[in-house]
């Protein structure tokens, strides 16, 4: 009986001693998944944070590009009048403002090729937003599932038990 009795009592023990040490465990990989989870939102934040700054940087190269576009046309509006001889030319003769002409064209086409990479690359940075936020609404779902299906049956202190 005294063996029994001490080994029940032993055994109590055990199972005492193992619950707080089980407790603490479970409270570590909480801080640990919290401490993950922040960090990943930092991520989040500074890679939201990169591409904002991205896209005003597109902006304002887009609004400087309108602005050189602008008076590239009022320049070609004007040697387009002096070809024609609408206006006085000067001491330019024809085959300058033919050179001057098909520079002006080619600067326009640059300009506007550079307008669409600028575009593109605008575009490229509202798709990676766009996923940004699919991903954290995602694992935003897949926490609140992740959590009732832990929830479903409950241990001893409140301890989920799968």
């Amino acid at each position: 009986r005294k063996q029994a009795a001490e080994y029940s009592t032993s055994s109590s023990e055990e199972e005492f001693e193992s619950k707080p040490s089980l407790t603490h465990k479970v409270k570590r990989a909480l801080r640990e998944r919290r401490k993950l989870e922040k960090e990943t939102k930092q991520l989040i934040k500074q890679e939201e944070l990169k591409r904002l700054h991205k896209a005003q940087a597109i902006q304002r190269q887009l609004e400087e590009l309108e602005e050189r576009q602008r008076t590239l046309e009022i320049f070609g509006v004007k040697l387009e009048r002096e070809l024609r001889g609408e206006a006085d030319s000067g001491t330019k003769d024809e085959n300058q403002m033919l050179h001057d002409w098909f520079e002006l064209v080619m600067e326009k086409n640059k300009l506007m090729r550079y307008e669409s990479e600028l575009l593109i690359i605008a575009q490229q940075l509202e798709l990676e937003d766009h996923q940004s936020r699919l991903e954290q609404k995602l694992r935003e779902k897949m926490a609140i599932d992740g959590k009732s299906k832990g929830t479903v049956c409950s241990g001893p202190q409140g301890q989920t038990v799968p």
